[in-house]
């Protein structure tokens, strides 16, 4: 693993891939600022290591998202490297899925993200080095009934990521924007609840999905698609986009 920098800041730290990344962080000699509204997740990863710092944060709040920053840089020092991994995932198709459920998860999947990115990029830019790391997912690309709410925050971060990246294509930071299929992780477990077939039960390893963000970081990779077949999906969803939905409609989901 190359960190460009020996301070992180890693949202959705608890568990999951924020927790994956915070603690292999650690373990390349990282200083992580670790942040999550699950204290007692963050606790747990905090006791694993002295160089993951726990800082129970709502991503959705702007000025909670600042002081933490500012917070996490006077104790750790300048963070180089951010990973926007919070998230929430309803599940629902959006009709019944009432409409305040929905405004929140754009307000913590989209908007923590610009939250924290407004708060920590510029300063990358100004030291002219740092990396972007900018969870979306394969439903960015694939709108599936059951994961409308998900999709569309996901949608929300790739294209915004994608214009970041273009705007800042000449400023010295790294910048990725990954696109997984369903992971195992527990929000990767959630997706048992779709209806039968909707719902692979062979996700994809965290392990896996870490070590292509580094290899993308590292060859200036812009798009992460972790896993056999994802970008081909991808692809398939923007040429021919009925084959996917008359797909799903076969399996009863739609």
């Amino acid at each position: 693993m190359t960190c460009s920098g020996r301070v992180a800041l890693v949202t959705g730290a608890a568990s999951g891939l924020g927790r994956l990344s915070a603690l292999r962080l650690a373990a390349d000699g990282v200083r992580v600022a670790a942040l999550d509204v699950d204290e007692r997740g963050l606790a747990d990863a905090a006791r694993r290591t002295d160089l993951v710092h726990p800082f129970v944060c709502d991503v959705s709040d702007d000025a909670a998202v600042r002081a933490v920053v500012e917070q996490a840089e006077d104790e750790l020092g300048p963070v180089h490297r951010v990973v926007n991994a919070a998230a929430v995932l309803p599940l629902g198709r959006l009709a019944d899925t009432p409409a305040a459920e929905i405004t929140r998860a754009m307000e913590i999947n989209f908007g923590g993200l610009v939250n924290v990115t407004s708060a920590t990029l510029p300063g990358m830019v100004a030291r002219r080095r740092g990396d972007l790391v900018q969870y979306a997912s394969l439903a960015a690309w694939v709108p599936t009934p059951y994961l409308g709410a998900y999709a569309a925050t996901k949608a929300a971060v790739a294209s915004y990521t994608e214009t970041l990246h273009q705007e800042h294509r000449q400023a010295g930071v790294r910048m990725v924007c990954v696109c997984p299929p369903p992971v195992d992780t527990p929000m990767g477990g959630d997706l048992e609840a779709l209806p039968a077939g909707m719902s692979s039960p062979a996700r994809l390893a965290p392990e896996l999905v870490l070590d292509e963000v580094e290899r993308a970081l590292e060859s200036g990779r812009f798009w992460v698609f972790p896993g056999r077949g994802t970008r081909t999906v991808s692809w398939v969803r923007r040429a021919a986009p009925q084959l996917l939905w008359r797909r799903l409609h076969a399996l009863g989901a739609a």
